[in-house]
């Protein structure tokens, strides 16, 4: 089955089809990414919409879909969903007030079903992760680890916080990366303690401790990793946070498989974090799915009791944040399998000094 057959296998018995408009969803599911397009799925077929642009490569790449030359995108649905004689319609939760409007008044006859199922499905088909995309993401890691073993050369006292994520991002597109995954996060001494910082002027100085959360992207899939290193001597404190939150890491790592539960997996990190003085030092989940998004379901977090299927690609990043002294995370990316994990992001985890 192709990924349009499985969704139709997925959706409510009580719908004739679907509209999926939202750019990652519909590149999923027909393999072929663009900014334009509409895709229409019912139980006896699937047509994908789009303008000139991307019309004569989308006949050639689009999967499991007829694709049609798109005119007047209201009527062209309309007249589809007539032919196939559609009643009931469900759309993404992703879709905008605006397009959801646009597609209400098109088909004025048809009940348009807006709650979560279609999303969630969607969702569910894009946590299990297919070998393709399992190889994709491994060789956009393998260029994030060989960027990082750039970078140790070029880190020293006197270079900012920017020119090391531009140097990483150069790194990384030499190796053949389509681009970055996300915007590259370098934080050095006290704006370590700010998870997200964004790379300042800031002078990395003797003593610090660096983290970079960084990642590549390629063939339309995102890597992640975040690394914290130290540049000369640092504090007994910094070294104890460090070991402290490799020792969250390496604990809940050890107890992913298929099954198990998300939340659960955050409670063993916190729980060492929290025994070691911390608490209340880790502010975000534990980890996030991964693929063409570089945030996907399920997750790893207090919030919600996700269960992690086989097949899911998983970050695990625990952190501790002293607020206006210095921060450290640790992150890799695994593939969740029936009976573990595997360990995909290949960067050593111990502490590295750079003199």
């Amino acid at each position: 089955m192709n990924r349009i057959e499985k969704l139709i296998a997925k959706l409510p018995e009580n719908c004739d089809g679907a509209i999926v408009f939202s750019m990652t969803n519909r590149g999923y599911l027909t393999e072929f990414m663009s900014s334009d397009g509409t895709l229409l799925v019912f139980r006896d077929g699937a047509f994908f919409i789009t303008d000139s642009r991307y019309i004569e490569i989308a006949r050639k790449k689009v999967k499991g879909a007829e694709v049609i030359l798109q005119g007047k995108l209201a009527d062209q649905v309309a007249e589809i969903c007539k032919d196939h004689g559609v009643k009931e319609l469900i759309v993404e939760q992703e879709l905008t007030l605006a397009q959801f409007s646009m597609f209400r008044e098109a088909l004025a006859d048809i009940r348009l079903l807006d709650g979560p199922e279609l999303s969630d499905a969607i969702k569910g088909l894009r946590a299990v992760k297919e070998p393709g995309e399992i190889e994709m993401i491994c060789a956009a890691q393998d260029i994030t680890d060989r960027a990082f073993l750039e970078i140790l050369n070029y880190i020293r006292p006197g270079v900012t916080e920017k020119q090391v994520a531009a140097e990483l991002e150069y790194y990384m597109r030499r190796l053949g990366a389509d681009g970055l995954a996300f915007g590259s996060i370098v934080a050095s001494g006290e704006n370590g303690s700010m998870p997200h910082a964004v790379p300042s002027d800031r002078k990395i100085r003797k003593g610090d401790l660096v983290t970079m959360d960084f990642g590549a992207k390629l063939g339309g899939y995102c890597s992640d990793m975040t690394r914290t290193i130290a540049v000369g001597q640092i504090k007994d404190e910094q070294l104890k946070i460090y070991n402290t939150v490799l020792e969250a890491h390496l604990t809940s790592m050890a107890a992913a498989k298929a099954g198990c539960s998300g939340k659960a997996l955050d409670a063993i990190a916190r729980g060492v974090i929290d025994a070691a003085g911390y608490g209340g030092c880790f502010g975000h989940s534990l980890g996030h799915s991964l693929g063409l998004d570089v945030h996907e379901s399920p997750m790893c977090t207090p919030s919600r009791d996700y269960i992690l299927p086989a097949g899911t690609i998983m970050t695990i990043e625990p952190g501790i944040y002293v607020e206006g002294k210095w921060g450290v995370r640790i992150e890799n990316m695994i593939l969740v399998t029936e009976d573990g994990y595997r360990n995909l992001t290949g960067s050593e985890r111990a502490l590295i000094t750079l003199d």
